[in-house]
């Protein structure tokens, strides 16, 4: 999550970064529809296409990481895999880094994926089982890749900034007794090419599209991939699925997303075991985002900064309350 002072809506900022690009003027009006978190988001069209262009601030990101991000989205879509395709700029490249009067920015662009976000489907079998599918081909393949440029940061370089972020926080000791904990846990499992590799990290409901007309989903925001255990992922997106289906219909729901799973890959040995210590990674890692985030203050702030703020600290409340229970 971008720092709030970030989460304005700022065309004049959208309209500069674009014009790297190729577009359709009278799509403008579309910015309307914008979003803002990690990065922000404003849809546009080119030749009557929606895309979308992506940015964020050069002190919020690392150039490497995004360019790592990039690299592994080109090997997926060479490979076969359903993700969104990065848009060249007229420059010719993928990425634009630009200065403003706002400061450097990061941007791309990206055409949208069919489909709709399997929230918004009816969660039948079939949806079910193509987002397994779609996941276990992304471990496949993950388990296949060597970049050429720099790799993406893992798990431990997640934890060492989550601890980086604490420090400037000296009451948070339960969080930083979390990440101590996650350190000793996760340093202790087996690494082997089959459990461990890049993940998506997000595989959740929101940045997975699924496609009627062909049954197959498509992944967007790869923007939080890292090495990790794939099992993280499993997590993920099986917390994504409880969010949405009756508790009582909940294990006929994951075997379904099991079972399309191993259409693509094996399950990773003792997968189970790890998920609930990749739930407390979430959490913390989560809750690192939103305490920098949301630490500066302003006076007179307005009005959704302020309920934000309230959800914000609903959302603190909720991610802290494994902190410091034993990892089982």
């Amino acid at each position: 999550m971008l720092q709030l002072k970030y989460l304005f809506n700022n065309e004049d900022l959208a309209r500069m970064l674009l014009e790297y690009w190729k577009y359709d003027p009278d799509s403008l009006e579309m910015f309307r529809h914008y979003r803002i978190s990690s990065n922000a988001i404003y849809p546009f069209r080119n030749e009557g296409g929606t895309q979308l262009l992506r940015f964020a601030p050069a002190e919020e990101k690392r150039k490497e990481q995004i360019s790592a991000e990039l690299e592994f989205i080109a090997y997926l879509r060479e490979n076969g895999y359903e993700a969104l395709e990065p848009v060249p700029s007229m420059e010719g490249g993928v990425l634009i880094e630009a200065a403003t009067p706002w400061g450097g920015y990061f941007a791309s662009v990206f055409r949208r994926v069919p489909g709709v976000p399997i929230h918004r489907t009816n969660f039948s079998d079939e949806v079910i089982a193509a987002h397994g599918k779609a996941l276990g081909k992304l471990h496949r393949l993950s388990s296949l890749y060597s970049p050429s440029g720099t790799r993406r940061w893992s798990c431990f370089d997640v934890l060492d900034w989550v601890q980086a972020v604490l420090r400037a926080f000296p009451s948070e000791e339960a969080a930083a007794g979390e990440a101590a904990r996650l350190r000793e846990y996760f340093s202790g499992l087996p690494v082997t090419a089959g459990n461990y590799g890049l993940i998506h990290y997000d595989f959740e409901y929101d940045n997975v599209f699924f496609d009627e007309a062909s049954g197959v989903c498509h992944a967007i925001d790869f923007d939080d991939a890292m090495y990790h255990w794939y099992a993280m992922d499993i997590e993920q997106a099986l917390h994504s699925l409880r969010d949405y289906i009756r508790p009582e219909c909940f294990s006929q729901k994951k075997e379904q997303f099991i079972q399309g799973y191993l259409l693509e890959y094996e399950l990773p040995e003792d997968w189970e075991s790890v998920l609930s210590a990749c739930r407390r990674f979430a959490d913390l890692y989560g809750y690192a985002r939103v305490l920098r985030a949301s630490s500066e203050r302003w006076r007179h702030e307005p009005e959704w900064m302020r309920q934000l703020r309230t959800q914000l600290s609903e959302v603190l409340r909720e991610r802290a309350a494994g902190f410091g229970k034993a990892l089982q």
